[in-house]
């Protein structure tokens, strides 16, 4: 995320995850210690996103069916382009997964994983250096 200079949202308790983070990255990240599918009604993550024009959200991590499918859903619903990083999210019910990804697909929501994510960025930065720095960073 640094490479691209993309803000990190962190939701919920982040202590353990704060330890394993990058130092270059800490700076990027917010921490939001609120109950995730109260996300849309806390305005510090509102008035974040509204002042910084933000069109695209890209979720990860939590639960597929629950946590992540409801602030999706939301995100949507208010005229955000969602995508949603498959690789990183864990489902309860392992069968209940094609479900989620249909259902979302249903409201434009895009599955795909960071790996994608990250060459789609670096492609359309259309920078060469950074095209290699993240095929490198990827191998």
């Amino acid at each position: 995320m640094e490479t691209f200079a993309v803000p990190l949202t962190v939701v919920g308790e982040c202590e353990a995850l704060r330890d394993g983070v990058p130092e270059q990255l800490a700076p990027l990240m917010t921490q939001l210690d609120v109950d995730v599918l109260c996300i849309w009604q806390d305005r510090r993550f509102t008035d974040a996103l509204a002042s910084s024009e933000t069109r695209i959200i890209v979720l990860g991590g939590g639960w597929l069916e629950e946590e992540i499918f409801i602030v999706a859903l939301q995100g949507a619903h208010r005229g955000y382009d969602v995508r949603l990083l498959s690789d990183t999210v864990v489902a309860r019910v392992e069968a209940d997964r094609p479900l989620v990804f249909h259902r979302l697909a249903l409201h434009g929501i895009l599955a795909t994983t960071v790996r994608q994510t990250l060459l789609e960025w670096a492609v359309c930065r259309d920078d060469p250096l950074l095209k290699k720095k993240v095929q490198q960073l990827l191998s």
